[in-house]
């Protein structure tokens, strides 16, 4: 099993961060890319691509722009790190042999297009 970390920010952008959504969409693409070659060799390789989860890092960002990143998506809060690490607990679990080539968003449904 491949997982890699990817981002919300990959598949919808991120205003400012130019260097990170393209870094982020390119683990995408490779994932999607190889996904068929993994599968030949009884492999798979997949992406967790969390949206705003609340870290040490965005509990420094200011109050406004962290309570945007609570909300733009259908649970109205952010992740947490534990919703991360358990989707890639998952996808490391024998019962996955068929997901390949995906990319799982661990996002509570973000509304920004991702």
């Amino acid at each position: 099993r491949v997982i890699c970390i990817s981002s919300t920010s990959g598949i919808a952008g991120n205003r400012g961060q130019t260097n990170y959504a393209a870094s982020k969409a390119g683990i995408i693409g490779m994932v999607q890319a190889m996904g068929p070659a993994m599968a030949r060799k009884d492999m798979t390789i997949n992406a967790v691509a969390p949206g705003f989860i609340e870290t040490a890092m965005t509990r420094a960002m200011p109050f406004a722009t962290r309570e945007i990143g609570r909300r733009i998506n259908s649970l109205n809060q952010g992740g947490l790190p534990v919703d991360v690490a358990e989707t890639v607990a998952w996808l490391g679990q024998l019962g996955t042999a068929g997901v390949n080539g995906q990319v799982i968003r661990v996002c509570g449904q973000s509304i920004l297009g991702a």
